[in-house]
C-alpha cells in the first residue's frame, strides 16, 4: 500500500493509544529483559570463593641478550623480528 507523506496528518492518528504509565511498564521489562539475557556475554563465577589471601607468584625475567621491545607495540620479541630501527628505537616487521 502506497503512503503518501506529504498529506497533512492528523493530530489523533500521532497520540498514541497507550498510557505513559503503560509505555513505562513496556520499557522497564524491556530493561530486565535485556539485563537477565547474558547468553551473548558469559560470565565467570568463581563460586564464592573468598581469593583475598592467596598470593600469586610471578617471576620477572631481565631482558635476554635475543630480545628487544618493540617502540610500537610494546611487546617484547625475537631479534629476528625486527624490521627497522626509528628515532624512538626497533620497530617489528609487524608493525611496520
Amino acid at each position: 500500500m502506497a503512503t503518501d507523506y506529504d498529506a497533512p496528518r492528523n493530530k489523533n492518528e500521532d497520540e498514541g493509544s497507550e498510557s505513559i504509565e503503560a509505555l513505562k511498564a513496556a520499557r522497564s521489562n524491556q530493561n530486565t529483559a535485556v539485563e537477565n539475557d547474558d547468553a551473548d556475554n558469559p560470565s565467570i563465577v568463581l563460586g564464592g570463593n573468598d581469593l583475598s589471601n592467596v598470593e600469586l607468584d610471578v617471576v620477572v625475567l631481565p631482558p635476554q641478550q635475543d630480545e628487544f621491545t618493540c617502540m610500537e607495540c610494546f611487546l617484547v620479541k625475537h631479534r629476528s623480528q625486527i624490521d627497522h630501527v626509528g628515532d624512538a628505537g626497533a620497530i617489528c616487521l609487524d608493525c611496520s
